[in-house]
């Protein structure tokens, strides 16, 4: 059998794939709920859920740096990994003895398309195809609500000291245009992720700051200081996995932006 990743590479299994890795925390969770428990035997340290798994299975060090050693003892027969989340010389170098799946996602097609692909790869097509036309259909009632935001300009922050924002070309970046906001730093002189300096945040005078709850996990304590730069601002805490998970976890998204929208009101 012959599967084709999102990067175009092609990579051939004998068959359906019974002990399988999982480097990208959102794709665990969507394994999971494709009822993987028995085939999925590792997983990396920032793979928080389902928690049974994260108590159970076998980490394999972090997404950005992975303990070939463990893996090598686990023998996988498919590793599934992520162009942005994983390092590109880690993957090549488990390229050479593993067979190895990638995605890529920078909007919501992306990662309905990445469902999919994932439930053929594994032998779960029909549980794959259900979480997807579920999540369509929930996207699909929160567009038709016409409650989304408009002419919101708005900064997510991912990072503190130094500060870092999301930018254009990211997943994040197509779920705040769902919601009807308007990126400050989503612009062609700015990288996808951007260190961004106090006097920055000061003359883009954002409407409302998008404070995540990941990677770095800001709280309310940290509100002050943003308060401090753009004294008109709205500045929300908000739950980093429900903007930048793209797998299984889509199926809470929407509801969690009707809740987010509806406070502005």
């Amino acid at each position: 059998m012959i599967f084709t990743d999102q990067l175009g590479r092609k990579i051939q299994l004998a068959k359906t794939p019974k002990r399988i890795i999982s480097l990208v925390p959102s794709q665990t969770e969507l394994l999971y709920d494709l009822g993987l428990s028995e085939e999925v035997i590792g997983i990396t340290k920032f793979c928080i859920h389902p928690e049974e798994w994260f108590r159970t299975k076998t980490r394999v060090g972090g997404t950005k740096k992975l303990d070939f050693k463990k893996i090598k003892q686990l023998q996988p027969d498919l590793i599934i990994g992520n162009k942005e989340e994983n390092e590109q010389s880690q993957i090549e170098e488990l390229c050479k003895n593993y067979s190895v799946w990638l995605s890529d996602i920078t909007t919501l097609k992306d990662a309905l398309n990445m469902i999919v692909a994932i439930g053929a790869l594994v032998g779960k097509n029909e549980e794959a195809t259900n979480i997807k036309v579920q999540i369509e259909f929930l996207f699909h009632q929160f567009n038709n609500q016409q409650s989304t935001i408009t002419n919101k300009n708005v900064a997510y922050f991912i990072w503190q000291n130094p500060f870092m924002v999301v930018g254009r070309d990211t997943f994040i970046n197509d779920m705040l245009i769902r919601c009807g906001f308007i990126n400050v730093f989503a612009t062609p002189k700015l990288s996808r992720y951007s260190v961004v300096k106090k006097e920055q945040i000061a003359l883009t005078n954002p409407d409302v700051i998008l404070l995540s709850t990941e990677p770095f996990p800001f709280k309310d304590k940290h509100i002050h200081e943003f308060k401090s730069l753009c004294p008109n601002a709205k500045i929300i805490i908000v739950d980093g996995e429900l903007f930048s998970w793209y797998g299984s976890r889509l199926l809470q998204t929407p509801v969690y932006f009707t809740k987010l929208i509806q406070s502005f009101m």
